[in-house]
């Protein structure tokens, strides 16, 4: 799938994702005062974003007369901000990669585990998806974005940046498992990009 195909190609849905990142809970009427999208638009950017596994939604819980309003956070996988979207397409990518290694012969599984193993299957489609093409180093726990498809919008880079890591952060956390994004390496080059994991064991 190209960038041009995924949920956050557009920069309107990444600024949608950074504002549900920065504070959950959000109508779509504070989302049309901070964006000043049409809401009708930012509807179907909040569905779009949803259908993909980024964001869920909940109905208020009210004790006084009125209809509930609906309200939106990012998906992150702590507690009950799991998305039911985002954990089926990180099982299926977990048989996906557990039936290519099968193919292959991989013995990876005693070195990294297999935890860690399905969130790099359910991460590598996640990116996939979002139009990269990530190279992975199981052993130095990297993930090598470069070259960035969306390196040209540099007026955005730090919001874009900060939504693609947190949407990586919210796929391993909702694949189940030790992996978590420990930071992005440094780089003078805009598309030149390489994000650190951890294994934090608990």
């Amino acid at each position: 799938m190209t960038a041009g195909y995924s949920a956050i190609s557009s920069y309107s849905r990444v600024e949608i994702m950074h504002l549900l990142q920065g504070r959950p809970h959000r109508t779509v009427a504070e989302l049309v005062t901070a964006t000043g999208l049409h809401a009708n638009t930012v509807r179907e950017h909040v569905q779009r974003l949803m259908d993909a596994g980024y964001v869920i939604a909940e109905t208020e819980r009210r004790t006084t007369r009125g209809r509930p309003r609906v309200l939106y956070s990012a998906a992150t996988g702590d507690g009950e901000a799991s998305s039911p979207v985002a954990i089926r397409r990180a099982e299926a990518a977990a048989r996906r990669g557990d039936l290519l290694r099968r193919m292959y012969g991989s013995d990876t599984d005693a070195e990294l585990g297999a935890d860690a193993l399905h969130q790099l299957d359910a991460l590598v489609e996640d990116l996939g998806d979002a139009g990269f093409d990530p190279l992975v180093d199981e052993h130095a726990l990297t993930v090598d974005l470069t070259p960035c498809p969306h390196a040209p919008a540099a007026e955005h880079r730090g919001t874009l940046c900060h939504v693609h890591v947190g949407l990586m952060e919210s796929v391993l956390a909702q694949a189940g498992g030790p992996l978590r994004v420990e930071g992005i390496a440094p780089s003078c080059d805009p598309t030149q990009c390489v994000v650190q994991l951890a294994a934090v064991r608990g």
